[in-house]
């Protein structure tokens, strides 16, 4: 069974946090998308609050601490990433911007993307459009088509006055997870395996 590996990148800096909840709902909805479909899922969550400080040390040196790295190599491996931010500004969080601006640009070319945000008020929703996906365009990613806001309003409630919350995140999860079902552009090469001396001197001679 193939797996596609998930990173849940979730910007809040609550505890608990909307964006930690909408982040998880998104990726729990994928997860049961891409098992539908017969793949095997593995999803790691990353709470940027946690590496606010590593961040700002790479900004500022060009180091990345060994926690930090670790992520930053997790989300090259990924095969998609669930990228979710609370609304500051009009615009994503710093924190989220600033992870973003200590990968390797190129490290997301390909990969699949599911945006989401979080905000006081529902004006804030076009951040998804006119913020994030411009952001997430430039670093040549393929997103997908449907992006989720939740308000305050959407939390605990089936009726919004248009689709409920839960019927936005099952249609984001289906359009990522078939995105993610077929070959995948964004993933890494395998390594290549490096063959001992005398294997190499052996097929060397036998094509001879």
């Amino acid at each position: 069974m193939e797996t596609r590996r998930i990173t849940v990148l979730s910007a809040g800096l609550g505890v608990p946090s909307s964006s930690r909840l909408l982040a998880d709902q998104l990726a729990a909805a994928a997860e049961r998308h891409l098992t539908g479909a017969g793949l095997s899922v593995r999803v790691d969550v990353v709470e940027l609050r946690d590496l606010a400080v590593d961040i700002a040390n790479n900004l500022v040196t060009g180091y990345a601490a060994p926690r930090l790295a670790e992520v930053i190599a997790g989300v090259e491996a990924s095969d998609g990433i669930i990228a979710v931010t609370p609304v500051f500004s009009a615009s994503y969080s710093g924190l989220f911007k600033s992870f973003i601006d200590v990968l390797d640009p190129k490290s997301l070319d390909g990969k699949a993307v599911l945006l989401g945000a979080t905000g006081g008020t529902d004006r804030h929703q076009m951040v998804l459009d006119y913020a994030l996906r411009p952001l997430f365009s430039y670093l040549r990613t393929r997103i997908v088509a449907t992006g989720v806001f939740a308000g305050p309003q959407d939390w605990g409630t089936t009726d919004d006055g248009g689709s409920s919350l839960s019927d936005r995140i099952d249609r984001a999860a289906g359009e990522f997870a078939r995105l993610l079902e077929g070959p995948q552009p964004g993933r890494k090469p395998a390594p290549m395996e490096s063959l001992p001396f005398e294997q190499l001197l052996a097929g060397i001679s036998g094509n001879g």
